[in-house]
């Protein structure tokens, strides 16, 4: 009795496995079966993308996210701040070029108006005042040189008395050159250092701006944002391999068909298409041939098929669809490209 029962169940288990397998080969077969084409149509995989492709957007610098301000699915517009990185240094050195910048400005204008009315009187004043002192010294050393005569004085309070003179002439000399710097116009080559001065920290300020503009990442199109890669605090590097978000043009899409090289000389521009996807059933979504490849290569769409040939050669060729249809960005369809006159 166990034996007939451990036959029946072997059989069983057989035919199961049998049904499987069946399945399973069915199944296969399904996945892997070329696009068919009618008469009078080229057949080929397609991938959808933007009409102006799919724009990956990072950082031109080093740095830290401060924010990203869109999310998936987000409307932008060309020029507009998608991200921000923190830029407190950028920002203050903006602040100190611009500090500099009016510095200078000062110290040009001062030179090109000359001295003013007060620090001329000023200068005056001063010179009036050493050439007392000096004149109150020389009369201080005279007499005590008339006194070193007669024995009244020693040797060394003469020399006092002379050096005090000394030092009050040296300082009317100087408050007499400075009363000629003050009433004499400004020297040309003083104007054109203070010029320079001036041009140089107009550069620094542009510099210090543009790099302070490189720390807010745009958008270069009016388009929608397709994927966001980066979050806020993340670090991205300015080589370009750490995007930030990906965007493209939705209001137009097309197709990027892959044509086998046996069906290349009925291709033309302005064919009539039409694509379908197994996720919209029957559904086609027209458009025509707006690009024909110049050169064949490997395939762009694969189906993931063990069976698939890879060798293939294939013209890419593009489909820009008509206006008001919408798929996703990066769907696999099948495209069809209308041969008939």
């Amino acid at each position: 009795m166990k034996k007939l029962i451990w036959a029946v169940a072997v059989v069983a288990a057989g035919a199961a496995v049998a049904v499987a397998v069946g399945t399973k080969k069915q199944t296969a077969q399904a996945a892997v079966a070329p696009v068919k084409a009618e008469a009078g149509v080229i057949a080929g995989a397609g991938l959808v993308e933007p009409a102006g492709e799919e724009v990956k957007v990072g950082s031109e610098m080093d740095g830290r996210l401060a924010r990203v301000f869109v999310e998936e699915g987000d409307a932008v517009r060309r020029g507009q701040v998608v991200a921000a990185l923190e830029n407190g240094d950028y920002a203050a050195r903006v602040s100190l070029a611009k500090a500099s910048l009016a510095e200078r400005r000062a110290t040009l204008e001062k030179l090109r108006n000359g001295a003013r009315d007060e620090e001329k009187r000023e200068a005056e004043a001063l010179l009036r005042e050493a050439e007392a002192q000096m004149e109150t010294a020389r009369g201080e050393r005279d007499r005590r040189q008339v006194l070193r005569e007669r024995g009244a004085v020693s040797k060394s309070e003469y020399d006092l008395s002379s050096r005090d003179y000394e030092t009050a002439r040296a300082r009317a000399e100087a408050a007499r050159e400075r009363l000629g710097v003050v009433r004499t116009q400004t020297r040309v080559e003083d104007l054109k250092r203070a010029e320079a001065d001036v041009a140089y920290a107009e550069a620094s300020v542009v510099e210090a701006e543009a790099m302070l503009a490189k720390t807010y990442i745009r958008s270069p199109l009016d388009g929608r944002i397709l994927r966001k890669y980066r979050k806020s605090g993340e670090s991205v590097s300015g080589k370009g391999d750490t995007p930030v978000v990906s965007l493209g043009d939705l209001s137009r899409l097309r197709v990027r068909v892959d044509v086998d090289e046996v069906d290349i000389a009925k291709l033309r521009l302005g064919q009539n298409a039409w694509v379908t996807a197994d996720a919209y059933g029957d559904r086609r979504f027209t458009g025509k041939v707006m690009r024909i490849g110049q050169a064949l290569g490997r395939k762009n769409v694969r189906t993931e098929e063990p069976t698939e040939r890879v060798d293939k050669k294939i013209l890419e060729t593009l489909v820009e669809l008509d206006a008001g249809q919408s798929l996703p960005v990066g769907l696999r369809v099948d495209a069809f490209l209308e041969t008939r006159q």
